[in-house]
């Protein structure tokens, strides 16, 4: 785990607080991901960021790799899916935000059980993904 501690155990926190650190873990690797393309204006690489991470391509990516989930993978999804969140979504349907969160609680789920190579397998397939929509 890159910026935690060995001693946090995934299992021991809902799914809300799983996908507080998954869209953080997300967000950081979609905007590695545009750096990685090169040296260009900010605004154009958020612009870009922001088509990766809103809801709808969140949805998107956990549809998309939800076929290669594990068991123990798809439970976590499903959690974080079916999480009673207050938050009304803005810019986004109903079933897309749910699923959005399903797929940040995965994320930080891996994130925090230290899984990098899964999970980096996993972002990229999203990534990849959400590649084919926006073209």
């Amino acid at each position: 785990m890159l910026f935690t501690d060995d001693n946090i155990n995934p299992k021991e926190y809902s799914p809300l607080a799983l996908a507080y650190i998954g869209d953080t873990v997300y967000d950081l690797f979609i905007r590695t991901k545009v750096l990685a393309k090169g040296n260009r204006h900010v605004t154009e690489m958020h612009k870009e960021s922001v088509s990766f991470v809103k809801a709808h391509s969140q949805s998107v990516s956990a549809y998309a790799i939800e076929e290669v989930l594990t068991e123990d993978e798809l439970r976590v999804l499903k959690w974080g899916r079916n999480a009673k969140s207050n938050t009304i979504p803005k810019n986004a349907d109903v079933t897309e935000y749910h699923m959005a969160t399903g797929f940040e609680t995965l994320v930080g789920y891996l994130y925090l059980s230290g899984d990098n190579e899964r999970l980096s397998y996993l972002l990229n397939l999203a990534y990849d993904a959400v590649l084919k929509i926006e073209k």
